[in-house]
């Protein structure tokens, strides 16, 4: 486990941090078994080269998994989340939680100390 700073904004990573990405990645993490590609282009609303663009980016950094396979004659690919990429999401959204808890006890708002994040496994 990486030693956390004190400023929470430094732990969050950016290759979650774009918008597009996170909803890919709240999407696969949702799936014990993956989702298709066309499930993930729909849930996210992307097109085709996006959701390509944004699928080699994961892959890269071995937070995602594609399956590529044939389903009769059509290629079929399944993206699930691998076990390294669980480990940093649920960092990042731990980083994130905490960040937004100091911006808005900064505000004057009241926030509890209760993790939204209390029985997520890494």
């Amino acid at each position: 486990m990486s030693k956390k700073t004190e400023n929470p904004y430094d732990n969050l990573e950016r290759i979650f941090h774009e918008p597009k990405r996170l909803a890919m990645i709240a999407a696969v993490a949702e799936s014990e078994t993956g989702l298709s590609f066309s499930e993930l282009k729909e849930a996210c609303g992307l097109t085709d080269g996006n959701l390509n663009r944004h699928l080699k980016l994961l892959e890269e950094e071995k937070i995602v998994i594609a399956k590529k396979s044939l389903a009769g004659n059509r290629a079929r690919t399944i993206v699930r989340l691998s076990a390294a990429g669980r480990r940093k999401f649920v960092k990042y959204l731990e980083s994130l939680e905490e960040a937004l808890q100091q911006a808005a006890q900064s505000m004057g708002a009241k926030t509890s100390r209760t993790s939204i994040l209390k029985g997520v496994t890494s």
